[in-house]
Protein backbone atom coordinates (compact mmCIF):
# COMPACT_ATOMS: atom_id res chain seq x y z
CA UNK A 1 0.00 0.00 0.00
CA UNK A 2 0.96 3.63 -0.44
CA UNK A 3 0.19 5.39 2.86
CA UNK A 4 0.53 9.09 3.69
CA UNK A 5 0.78 10.36 7.28
CA UNK A 6 -0.56 13.81 8.11
CA UNK A 7 1.37 14.75 11.30
CA UNK A 8 3.99 12.01 10.97
CA UNK A 9 6.10 13.48 13.79
CA UNK A 10 3.76 12.43 16.60
CA UNK A 11 5.13 10.02 19.18
CA UNK A 12 2.84 7.16 18.16
CA UNK A 13 2.45 8.22 14.52
CA UNK A 14 6.14 8.05 13.65
CA UNK A 15 6.41 4.64 15.30
CA UNK A 16 3.51 3.37 13.20
CA UNK A 17 5.06 4.84 10.04
CA UNK A 18 8.35 3.04 10.70
CA UNK A 19 6.59 -0.24 11.49
CA UNK A 20 4.57 -0.10 8.26
CA UNK A 21 7.65 0.80 6.21
CA UNK A 22 9.40 -2.29 7.60
CA UNK A 23 6.48 -4.38 6.34
CA UNK A 24 7.13 -3.10 2.82
CA UNK A 25 4.50 -0.37 2.52
CA UNK A 26 5.40 2.86 0.72
CA UNK A 27 5.29 5.61 3.36
CA UNK A 28 5.26 9.39 3.02
CA UNK A 29 4.37 12.05 5.54
CA UNK A 30 4.23 15.71 6.52
CA UNK A 31 4.31 17.77 9.70
CA UNK A 32 4.71 21.38 10.76
CA UNK A 33 7.03 20.42 13.63
CA UNK A 34 9.15 17.32 14.24
CA UNK A 35 11.18 17.13 17.44
CA UNK A 36 13.40 14.49 19.01
CA UNK A 37 13.34 11.56 19.22
CA UNK A 38 10.87 11.43 16.31
CA UNK A 39 13.19 13.35 14.00
CA UNK A 40 16.20 11.05 14.41
CA UNK A 41 14.10 7.92 14.18
CA UNK A 42 12.38 9.07 11.00
CA UNK A 43 15.70 10.10 9.50
CA UNK A 44 17.23 6.72 10.28
CA UNK A 45 14.25 5.03 8.61
CA UNK A 46 14.55 7.37 5.59
CA UNK A 47 11.05 8.72 6.29
CA UNK A 48 11.87 12.25 7.46
CA UNK A 49 10.05 14.78 5.24
CA UNK A 50 12.40 16.87 3.10
CA UNK A 51 10.60 20.04 4.20
CA UNK A 52 8.66 21.00 7.31
CA UNK A 53 5.09 22.10 6.65
CA UNK A 54 1.92 21.04 4.88
CA UNK A 55 1.96 20.45 1.13
CA UNK A 56 -1.39 19.66 -0.55
CA UNK A 57 0.47 18.67 -3.72
CA UNK A 58 1.72 15.58 -1.86
CA UNK A 59 -1.85 14.28 -1.78
CA UNK A 60 -2.45 12.40 -5.03
CA UNK A 61 -4.96 9.88 -6.31
CA UNK A 62 -2.50 6.96 -6.11
CA UNK A 63 -2.48 7.10 -2.28
CA UNK A 64 -4.29 4.08 -0.82
CA UNK A 65 -4.72 5.45 2.71
CA UNK A 66 -4.21 8.68 4.63
CA UNK A 67 -3.62 8.44 8.39
CA UNK A 68 -4.58 11.60 10.26
CA UNK A 69 -2.64 12.49 13.39
CA UNK A 70 -4.10 14.03 16.53
CA UNK A 71 -2.56 17.48 16.19
CA UNK A 72 -3.65 18.01 12.58
CA UNK A 73 -6.56 20.46 12.54
CA UNK A 74 -9.77 19.94 10.61
CA UNK A 75 -8.75 22.68 8.15
CA UNK A 76 -5.33 21.15 7.49
CA UNK A 77 -4.60 21.78 3.77
CA UNK A 78 -3.44 18.19 3.15
CA UNK A 79 -6.56 16.83 4.85
CA UNK A 80 -8.79 19.12 2.78
CA UNK A 81 -7.09 17.90 -0.39
CA UNK A 82 -7.51 14.25 0.64
CA UNK A 83 -11.21 14.87 1.29
CA UNK A 84 -11.56 16.58 -2.09
CA UNK A 85 -10.04 13.54 -3.82
CA UNK A 86 -12.25 11.22 -1.71
CA UNK A 87 -9.27 9.25 -0.46
CA UNK A 88 -9.67 6.79 2.40
CA UNK A 89 -8.82 8.71 5.58
CA UNK A 90 -8.16 6.86 8.83
CA UNK A 91 -7.65 8.09 12.34
CA UNK A 92 -4.81 6.27 14.08
CA UNK A 93 -7.10 3.88 16.03
CA UNK A 94 -9.22 3.16 12.95
CA UNK A 95 -6.14 2.07 11.05
CA UNK A 96 -4.90 -0.10 13.91
CA UNK A 97 -8.26 -1.88 13.95
CA UNK A 98 -8.15 -2.48 10.20
CA UNK A 99 -4.69 -4.02 10.57
CA UNK A 100 -5.77 -6.28 13.45
CA UNK A 101 -9.17 -7.56 12.35
CA UNK A 102 -7.93 -11.16 12.34
CA UNK A 103 -6.04 -10.89 15.64
CA UNK A 104 -7.16 -11.29 19.24
CA UNK A 105 -7.40 -7.65 20.30
CA UNK A 106 -6.65 -6.91 23.95
CA UNK A 107 -7.45 -3.31 24.92
CA UNK A 108 -6.45 -1.96 28.34
CA UNK A 109 -8.35 1.14 29.47
CA UNK A 110 -8.96 3.20 32.60
CA UNK A 111 -8.38 6.68 33.96
CA UNK A 112 -5.05 5.60 35.39
CA UNK A 113 -3.06 2.37 35.57
CA UNK A 114 -3.54 1.37 31.94
CA UNK A 115 0.10 1.97 30.98
CA UNK A 116 1.33 -0.16 33.89
CA UNK A 117 -1.12 -3.00 33.25
CA UNK A 118 -0.32 -2.97 29.54
CA UNK A 119 3.40 -3.15 30.27
CA UNK A 120 2.86 -5.99 32.77
CA UNK A 121 0.93 -8.06 30.22
CA UNK A 122 3.58 -7.38 27.57
CA UNK A 123 6.38 -8.24 29.99
CA UNK A 124 4.81 -11.59 30.85
CA UNK A 125 4.16 -12.52 27.21
CA UNK A 126 7.68 -11.52 26.21
CA UNK A 127 9.19 -13.50 29.10
CA UNK A 128 7.21 -16.54 27.96
CA UNK A 129 8.35 -16.03 24.34
CA UNK A 130 4.79 -15.49 23.12
CA UNK A 131 4.49 -13.59 19.82
CA UNK A 132 2.32 -10.48 19.86
CA UNK A 133 1.86 -7.04 18.34
CA UNK A 134 1.35 -3.95 20.48
CA UNK A 135 0.39 -0.27 20.55
CA UNK A 136 1.27 1.75 23.64
CA UNK A 137 1.36 5.43 24.52
CA UNK A 138 4.64 5.56 26.44
CA UNK A 139 8.09 4.07 26.13
CA UNK A 140 8.21 0.80 28.07
CA UNK A 141 11.25 -0.97 29.46
CA UNK A 142 12.32 -3.81 27.19
CA UNK A 143 10.50 -2.46 24.13
CA UNK A 144 12.20 -0.11 21.68
CA UNK A 145 9.08 1.34 20.08
CA UNK A 146 5.52 2.35 20.85
CA UNK A 147 4.09 0.35 17.94
CA UNK A 148 4.86 -3.13 16.64
CA UNK A 149 2.68 -4.48 13.83
CA UNK A 150 3.07 -7.68 11.85
CA UNK A 151 0.90 -9.63 9.46
CA UNK A 152 1.17 -12.92 11.33
CA UNK A 153 1.21 -12.38 15.12
CA UNK A 154 -2.10 -13.72 16.54
CA UNK A 155 -2.46 -11.19 19.40
CA UNK A 156 -2.26 -7.41 19.68
CA UNK A 157 -2.04 -5.59 23.02
CA UNK A 158 -3.40 -2.03 22.83
CA UNK A 159 -3.30 0.72 25.43
CA UNK A 160 -6.66 2.39 24.86
CA UNK A 161 -7.64 5.88 25.95
CA UNK A 162 -10.85 7.86 26.06
CA UNK A 163 -9.69 10.95 24.15
CA UNK A 164 -11.02 11.73 20.69
CA UNK A 165 -9.62 9.94 17.67
CA UNK A 166 -8.88 12.93 15.42
CA UNK A 167 -9.97 16.45 14.57
CA UNK A 168 -12.68 15.07 12.28
CA UNK A 169 -13.67 12.09 14.44
CA UNK A 170 -14.63 12.90 18.02
CA UNK A 171 -15.31 9.32 19.02
CA UNK A 172 -13.05 8.12 21.81
CA UNK A 173 -10.05 6.20 20.51
CA UNK A 174 -10.89 3.07 22.45
CA UNK A 175 -14.34 2.90 20.85
CA UNK A 176 -12.73 1.97 17.54
CA UNK A 177 -10.75 -1.14 18.53
CA UNK A 178 -13.66 -3.60 19.18
CA UNK A 179 -11.71 -5.72 21.69
CA UNK A 180 -11.96 -9.44 22.16
CA UNK A 181 -10.61 -8.90 25.67
CA UNK A 182 -11.01 -5.53 27.38
CA UNK A 183 -9.74 -4.40 30.76
CA UNK A 184 -10.86 -1.32 32.70
CA UNK A 185 -8.71 -0.48 35.70
CA UNK A 186 -10.83 2.36 37.13
CA UNK A 187 -12.97 5.34 36.16
CA UNK A 188 -12.31 8.69 37.83
CA UNK A 189 -13.61 12.00 36.49
CA UNK A 190 -11.56 15.14 37.16
CA UNK A 191 -13.55 18.32 36.60
CA UNK A 192 -10.35 20.33 36.21
CA UNK A 193 -8.61 18.05 33.73
CA UNK A 194 -11.65 16.81 31.79
CA UNK A 195 -13.09 18.74 28.86
CA UNK A 196 -16.44 16.95 29.16
CA UNK A 197 -18.96 16.53 31.98
CA UNK A 198 -18.88 13.70 34.50
CA UNK A 199 -21.83 11.93 32.85
CA UNK A 200 -20.29 12.24 29.38
CA UNK A 201 -16.97 10.95 30.68
CA UNK A 202 -18.60 7.93 32.32
CA UNK A 203 -20.55 7.32 29.14
CA UNK A 204 -17.33 6.87 27.17
CA UNK A 205 -16.68 3.75 29.25
CA UNK A 206 -20.25 2.50 28.87
CA UNK A 207 -19.83 2.75 25.10
CA UNK A 208 -16.42 1.06 25.34
CA UNK A 209 -18.03 -1.92 27.06
CA UNK A 210 -20.66 -2.03 24.32
CA UNK A 211 -17.91 -2.25 21.68
CA UNK A 212 -16.54 -5.53 23.05
CA UNK A 213 -17.23 -8.22 20.48
CA UNK A 214 -20.04 -10.67 21.15
CA UNK A 215 -18.89 -13.38 23.59
CA UNK A 216 -15.77 -11.36 24.29
CA UNK A 217 -14.50 -10.67 27.79
CA UNK A 218 -14.52 -7.65 30.10
CA UNK A 219 -11.92 -7.72 32.87
CA UNK A 220 -12.62 -5.03 35.47
CA UNK A 221 -11.50 -3.81 38.88
CA UNK A 222 -14.41 -4.63 41.16
CA UNK A 223 -12.94 -2.53 43.96
CA UNK A 224 -13.73 0.63 41.97
CA UNK A 225 -17.29 1.63 42.89
CA UNK A 226 -17.89 3.84 39.85
CA UNK A 227 -16.65 1.14 37.49
CA UNK A 228 -18.69 -1.55 39.21
CA UNK A 229 -21.80 0.60 38.75
CA UNK A 230 -21.04 1.14 35.05
CA UNK A 231 -20.54 -2.59 34.53
CA UNK A 232 -23.93 -3.20 36.15
CA UNK A 233 -25.56 -0.79 33.69
CA UNK A 234 -24.29 -2.77 30.68
CA UNK A 235 -25.57 -6.22 31.59
CA UNK A 236 -27.43 -6.46 28.26
CA UNK A 237 -24.09 -6.95 26.47
CA UNK A 238 -23.49 -10.62 25.61
CA UNK A 239 -19.96 -10.79 27.02
CA UNK A 240 -18.05 -12.53 29.79
CA UNK A 241 -17.40 -10.40 32.89
CA UNK A 242 -14.44 -11.14 35.11
CA UNK A 243 -13.85 -8.90 38.13
CA UNK A 244 -10.55 -8.78 39.98
CA UNK A 245 -9.39 -7.38 43.31
CA UNK A 246 -6.05 -6.62 44.94
CA UNK A 247 -4.12 -9.70 46.11
CA UNK A 248 -2.84 -10.35 49.62
CA UNK A 249 0.73 -9.29 50.35
CA UNK A 250 3.28 -8.64 53.05
CA UNK A 251 6.23 -6.28 53.28
CA UNK A 252 9.54 -7.32 54.79
CA UNK A 253 12.75 -5.27 54.81
CA UNK A 254 11.64 -2.98 51.99
CA UNK A 255 10.39 -5.78 49.70
CA UNK A 256 6.76 -6.53 48.87
CA UNK A 257 5.85 -10.22 48.75
CA UNK A 258 2.77 -11.28 46.82
CA UNK A 259 0.90 -14.28 48.24
CA UNK A 260 0.22 -17.15 45.83
CA UNK A 261 -1.12 -19.86 48.07
CA UNK A 262 1.75 -20.89 50.34
CA UNK A 263 4.26 -19.22 48.04
CA UNK A 264 5.53 -15.69 48.63
CA UNK A 265 6.69 -13.94 45.46
CA UNK A 266 9.21 -11.13 45.87
CA UNK A 267 8.32 -8.14 43.66
CA UNK A 268 10.32 -5.21 42.32
CA UNK A 269 7.23 -2.98 42.48
CA UNK A 270 5.10 -1.93 45.44
CA UNK A 271 2.04 0.07 46.44
CA UNK A 272 -1.67 -0.76 46.34
CA UNK A 273 -2.10 0.51 42.76
CA UNK A 274 0.67 -1.73 41.45
CA UNK A 275 -0.72 -4.72 43.33
CA UNK A 276 -4.17 -4.07 41.86
CA UNK A 277 -2.54 -3.70 38.44
CA UNK A 278 -0.86 -7.10 38.85
CA UNK A 279 -4.26 -8.66 39.58
CA UNK A 280 -5.67 -7.10 36.41
CA UNK A 281 -2.69 -8.17 34.29
CA UNK A 282 -2.95 -11.72 35.66
CA UNK A 283 -6.64 -11.93 34.72
CA UNK A 284 -5.93 -10.76 31.16
CA UNK A 285 -3.07 -13.22 30.80
CA UNK A 286 -5.28 -16.00 32.15
CA UNK A 287 -7.77 -15.32 29.32
CA UNK A 288 -4.83 -15.46 26.89
CA UNK A 289 -4.00 -18.96 28.07
CA UNK A 290 -1.11 -18.15 30.41
CA UNK A 291 -0.94 -20.58 33.34
CA UNK A 292 -0.96 -19.21 36.88
CA UNK A 293 2.56 -20.35 37.75
CA UNK A 294 3.88 -19.05 34.43
CA UNK A 295 2.47 -15.61 35.19
CA UNK A 296 3.88 -15.39 38.71
CA UNK A 297 7.28 -16.66 37.62
CA UNK A 298 7.37 -13.95 34.96
CA UNK A 299 6.00 -11.06 37.06
CA UNK A 300 8.86 -11.46 39.54
CA UNK A 301 11.20 -9.69 37.13
CA UNK A 302 8.83 -6.83 36.25
CA UNK A 303 10.37 -3.60 37.46
CA UNK A 304 8.10 -0.69 36.63
CA UNK A 305 6.48 1.33 33.94
CA UNK A 306 8.59 4.39 33.28
CA UNK A 307 7.90 6.99 36.02
CA UNK A 308 5.35 4.96 37.95
CA UNK A 309 6.93 4.56 41.40
CA UNK A 310 10.11 3.99 39.45
CA UNK A 311 13.36 3.32 41.28
CA UNK A 312 16.00 5.93 40.47
CA UNK A 313 18.96 5.31 42.80
CA UNK A 314 20.02 4.10 46.25
CA UNK A 315 22.93 4.70 48.59
CA UNK A 316 23.68 3.45 52.10
CA UNK A 317 20.13 2.25 52.68
CA UNK A 318 18.36 5.36 51.34
CA UNK A 319 16.40 5.25 48.08
CA UNK A 320 15.08 7.72 45.51
CA UNK A 321 11.89 7.08 43.53
CA UNK A 322 10.08 9.11 40.89
CA UNK A 323 6.38 8.93 40.15
CA UNK A 324 3.80 10.28 37.74
CA UNK A 325 1.37 11.87 40.22
CA UNK A 326 -1.30 13.77 38.30
CA UNK A 327 -4.21 13.88 40.78
CA UNK A 328 -4.51 14.56 44.54
CA UNK A 329 -5.58 10.94 45.29
CA UNK A 330 -2.56 9.64 43.35
CA UNK A 331 -0.26 11.97 45.32
CA UNK A 332 -1.63 10.71 48.62
CA UNK A 333 -1.44 7.08 47.49
CA UNK A 334 2.17 7.34 46.24
CA UNK A 335 3.37 8.85 49.51
CA UNK A 336 1.56 6.14 51.46
CA UNK A 337 3.07 3.41 49.28
CA UNK A 338 6.65 4.54 49.96
CA UNK A 339 6.01 5.00 53.70
CA UNK A 340 4.41 1.56 53.88
CA UNK A 341 7.31 0.01 51.98
CA UNK A 342 9.98 1.66 54.14
CA UNK A 343 8.34 2.33 57.55
CA UNK A 344 11.64 2.94 59.37
CA UNK A 345 12.77 5.68 57.00
CA UNK A 346 11.75 9.33 57.02
CA UNK A 347 10.40 10.58 53.68
CA UNK A 348 11.16 13.74 51.73
CA UNK A 349 8.26 14.08 49.27
CA UNK A 350 8.42 16.64 46.46
CA UNK A 351 5.43 17.33 44.23
CA UNK A 352 5.91 19.51 41.16
CA UNK A 353 2.70 21.36 40.38
CA UNK A 354 2.20 22.86 36.96
CA UNK A 355 1.44 26.55 36.65
CA UNK A 356 -2.25 26.06 35.86
CA UNK A 357 -2.88 23.90 38.93
CA UNK A 358 -1.01 26.20 41.30
CA UNK A 359 -3.04 29.24 40.23
CA UNK A 360 -6.42 27.53 40.53
CA UNK A 361 -7.60 27.87 44.14
CA UNK A 362 -10.53 25.51 43.62
CA UNK A 363 -8.16 22.83 42.39
CA UNK A 364 -5.62 23.50 45.14
CA UNK A 365 -8.29 22.81 47.75
CA UNK A 366 -8.43 19.23 46.45
CA UNK A 367 -4.91 18.75 47.84
CA UNK A 368 -5.83 19.27 51.48
CA UNK A 369 -4.06 16.69 53.64
CA UNK A 370 -2.55 14.83 50.67
CA UNK A 371 1.05 15.24 51.91
CA UNK A 372 0.43 14.72 55.64
CA UNK A 373 2.12 11.31 55.67
CA UNK A 374 5.38 12.77 54.35
CA UNK A 375 7.92 13.79 56.98
CA UNK A 376 9.24 16.65 54.87
CA UNK A 377 6.60 17.74 52.31
CA UNK A 378 7.70 20.08 49.53
CA UNK A 379 5.64 21.71 46.78
CA UNK A 380 7.71 22.88 43.83
CA UNK A 381 6.31 25.27 41.22
CA UNK A 382 8.73 26.57 38.61
CA UNK A 383 8.43 30.36 38.66
CA UNK A 384 9.80 30.54 35.11
CA UNK A 385 6.61 28.97 33.76
CA UNK A 386 4.56 31.94 34.97
CA UNK A 387 6.46 34.39 32.79
CA UNK A 388 4.88 32.83 29.70
CA UNK A 389 1.41 33.16 31.22
CA UNK A 390 1.91 36.72 32.52
CA UNK A 391 0.26 35.85 35.84
CA UNK A 392 0.61 37.55 39.23
CA UNK A 393 2.10 35.08 41.71
CA UNK A 394 2.59 37.36 44.72
CA UNK A 395 0.39 35.21 46.97
CA UNK A 396 1.10 31.79 45.51
CA UNK A 397 3.18 30.48 48.44
CA UNK A 398 0.51 31.40 50.98
CA UNK A 399 -2.26 29.98 48.77
CA UNK A 400 -0.43 26.65 48.51
CA UNK A 401 0.20 26.43 52.26
CA UNK A 402 -3.43 27.19 53.06
CA UNK A 403 -4.74 24.73 50.48
CA UNK A 404 -2.57 21.79 51.57
CA UNK A 405 -3.46 22.56 55.21
CA UNK A 406 -0.06 21.36 56.38
CA UNK A 407 1.97 23.76 58.57
CA UNK A 408 5.24 21.96 57.79
CA UNK A 409 4.95 22.25 54.02
CA UNK A 410 7.75 24.01 52.17
CA UNK A 411 7.07 25.89 48.92
CA UNK A 412 9.94 26.26 46.42
CA UNK A 413 9.57 28.41 43.30
CA UNK A 414 12.97 28.16 41.60
CA UNK A 415 14.88 25.12 40.37
CA UNK A 416 18.11 26.56 41.80
CA UNK A 417 16.52 26.68 45.28
CA UNK A 418 15.38 23.07 44.94
CA UNK A 419 18.89 22.01 43.93
CA UNK A 420 20.34 23.95 46.87
CA UNK A 421 17.93 22.26 49.28
CA UNK A 422 18.81 18.77 48.01
CA UNK A 423 22.55 19.45 48.06
CA UNK A 424 22.42 20.68 51.65
CA UNK A 425 20.17 17.91 52.95
CA UNK A 426 21.63 15.03 54.99
CA UNK A 427 20.02 12.00 53.39
CA UNK A 428 21.00 9.43 56.02
CA UNK A 429 17.83 7.66 57.24
CA UNK A 430 15.72 9.50 54.63
CA UNK A 431 14.16 8.47 51.33
CA UNK A 432 13.21 10.84 48.50
CA UNK A 433 10.07 10.64 46.37
CA UNK A 434 9.79 13.13 43.49
CA UNK A 435 6.38 13.36 41.86
CA UNK A 436 5.24 15.30 38.80
CA UNK A 437 2.81 15.24 35.90
CA UNK A 438 5.32 17.07 33.69
CA UNK A 439 9.05 16.75 33.06
CA UNK A 440 10.66 17.92 36.31
CA UNK A 441 11.41 21.24 34.60
CA UNK A 442 13.77 19.40 32.27
CA UNK A 443 16.14 18.18 35.00
CA UNK A 444 17.34 14.57 34.94
CA UNK A 445 16.17 12.69 38.04
CA UNK A 446 19.57 11.03 38.43
CA UNK A 447 21.08 14.46 39.03
CA UNK A 448 18.48 15.12 41.73
CA UNK A 449 19.41 11.81 43.35
CA UNK A 450 23.13 12.67 43.23
CA UNK A 451 22.44 15.96 45.00
CA UNK A 452 20.27 14.21 47.58
CA UNK A 453 23.02 11.72 48.43
CA UNK A 454 25.78 14.32 48.47
CA UNK A 455 25.66 14.79 52.25
CA UNK A 456 24.63 11.37 53.44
Amino acid sequence: MRIHFIAIGGSVMHNLAISLAEQGHQITGSDDQIVEPSRSRLMEAHLLPAEIGWFPQKITTDIDAVILGMHADADNPELLRAQELELKIYSFPEFIYEQSRDKTRVVVAGTYGKTTITSMVMHVLKTLNRSFDYVVGAQLEGFQRLVHLTSDNPIIIIEGDEYFASSIDHRSKFHLYHPNIALISNVEWDNFKSVISRDDYYNQFRIFIDTIVSKGTLVYNKEDKVLQSLVGETMACKINRHGYKSPEYTINKGITYLHNGDEEIALHVFGKFNLSNIAGAYTVCEWLGVKKQEFFDAIRSFKSSIRYLEFVASQDGSVVYQDFAHTPPKLRSSIHAVKEQFPKKELVAVIELNAYDSLNKDLLEKYVGTMDEADIPIVFVNKESFKEKGKNIDNIEEDIRISFANPTIRVILEISDLNEFLEGFRSKDYNLLFMSSSNYSGVNMVSFADKFFKND
